[in-house]
């Protein structure tokens, strides 16, 4: 897997590099799926000397570009970006190894004299990184991954969460029941351990000053962005970035691959579903998933919300967007 880059990178009109802080910032901006978060990180790195790291589970993985709505080549040109494209679509990924290469590549931001800019929809991994959440790692147990698997196709979602609050009842009452991957992570930690997810968890804040802005829609407008993001992707070549992974040869069960999207395009392509029908439920799957994301950003504490409503008036879009500047020259000036 290939690690965070960490090569100098110079910004128009750079200033000198300042000595290191000793709490140096972070800068978190949060918010679902099609809320506009690429355009305002684009401004504010642009005005704040900033570097995006990504904190999107998906936009971790290499050819998976389209449906996981990535920076574009020339958004990447303009601002750095971080965190997307490290590690193949069949390759594990755990919360413990992100969580270390989003701290590596803050730290790396900082020598550089330049300010870090936290940015995606993927809460856990916002939450990994803030509030410094202590992750139990176990090793690898593909003989034990296997069984679990094969458990959950056999027998599905609700029997595998039964099983957990069988042995880890702890962890089943406040782990993502619906997330059948969270689950069988949980049993896969206490079968290798023994012991509850929880009992081994814990957090350790970083040594850094936190600012976290989340961005809102009245939630009709968002669902509305995201069919019309859905229908760019198509237009973009969504089915032929589905076809090119398959062929590359990553098929389900790889959760990269049966993600959103992907598997309704592959069920098209399969024949189990019409073209109308997969996308159709690729829309209304989106507009779960954001009240999924909804849900856990309200568990999340100390996040200033701005709503960036197009029913409002430009005049008071502009305003957002210059009370949102404000905050951040507010914070970065801050003494540390």
């Amino acid at each position: 897997m290939d690690q965070p880059t960490t090569e100098q990178i110079t910004h128009p009109g750079a200033t000198a590099v300042a000595p290191p802080e000793e709490n140096p910032p972070l800068i978190v901006l949060l918010g679902p799926t099609a809320v506009g978060k690429t355009a305002l990180s684009l401004r504010l790195c642009e005005t704040f000397q900033g570097e995006v790291v990504s904190a999107d589970s998906r936009q971790i993985y290499r050819g998976m570009d389209i449906c996981t709505a990535k920076a574009t080549p020339a958004e990447r040109q303009r601002v750095p970006h971080h965190l997307i494209d490290i590690c193949d679509p069949d390759t594990p990924f755990s919360l413990a190894e992100y969580q270390r290469h989003a701290y590596t590549t803050i730290d790396a931001t900082h020598a550089r004299g330049h300010v870090p800019f936290l940015v995606g929809g993927t809460a856990l991994y916002i939450r990994a990184v803030v509030e410094g959440l202590r992750l139990p790692e176990v090793p690898p147990n593909p003989t034990l991954r296997a069984e679990l698997e094969e458990f959950l196709a056999h027998h599905g979602r609700d029997a595998l969460l039964q099983w957990l609050q069988e042995v880890d009842p702890t962890t089943a009452a406040v782990i993502d029941g619906k997330n059948p991957r969270r689950v069988l992570r949980a049993l896969e930690i206490f079968l290798s351990t023994g012991q509850s997810k929880v009992a081994l968890e814990g957090s350790t804040p970083p040594p850094y000053r936190i600012l976290q802005i989340g961005l809102d829609r009245p939630r009709e407008e968002l669902y509305a962005r995201t069919d019309a993001r859905i229908d760019a992707m198509v237009e973009a070549g969504l089915v032929a970035e589905t076809q090119g992974l398959l062929a590359a040869g990553y098929y389900p069960p790889l959760p990269a691959i049966t993600s959103l999207g992907y598997r309704e395009i592959i069920d098209f392509l399969e024949g189990r579903l019409s073209w109308e029908a997969a996308i159709e439920k690729f829309k209304t799957e989106t507009h779960r998933y954001v009240r999924h994301q909804y849900t856990w950003f309200r568990k999340m504490q100390g996040i200033h919300w701005f709503d960036l409503a197009t029913a409002s008036s430009t005049a008071n879009q502009v305003e957002v967007h210059n009370a949102i500047h404000r905050l951040v020259a507010d914070f970065l000036n801050q003494s540390s």
